[in-house]
């Protein structure tokens, strides 16, 4: 694996992490339109690194990503607060986003062949 993809990756769950943290802000913070903006900013950043890498592990990193930000902002603080409250909105957000990464992965392209793939399929 070359530096460049590596770096890519690398960004790609620093992104996840992100939008972790703000989907949980926001998605608790607005009331109605919230959950859905969240989840938006989650799937988009999901299809675009499967759609940047050709693959799914473009959107595997920013999910796992993602997946550690929400797992921390679950959990609670020595002063007993919680970012996510126990309402329906971050329960729909939590398993809302891990369904998104899942079909985002499970959909992602397959790799643009490249010229020794075309080279190998000419020999044969």
């Amino acid at each position: 694996m070359n530096r460049g993809r590596v770096w890519t990756y690398a960004a790609l769950v620093v992104l996840g992490l992100l939008t972790g943290l703000a989907g949980g802000l926001v998605q608790a913070g607005w009331s109605t339109g919230g959950v859905p903006l969240a989840l938006a900013g989650a799937a988009g950043l999901f299809w675009g690194g499967s759609q940047l890498t050709r693959g799914k592990g473009g959107a595997v990193a920013p999910a796992a990503g993602w997946l550690v930000a929400v797992v921390l902002l679950t959990t609670p603080r020595p002063e007993g607060d919680f970012v996510f409250g126990a309402g329906l909105g971050a329960y729909v957000y939590l398993f809302g986003g891990m369904l998104i990464a899942v079909m985002c992965a499970t959909i992602a392209l397959p790799a643009v062949p490249g010229a020794k793939d075309r080279d190998r399929r000419n020999h044969n």
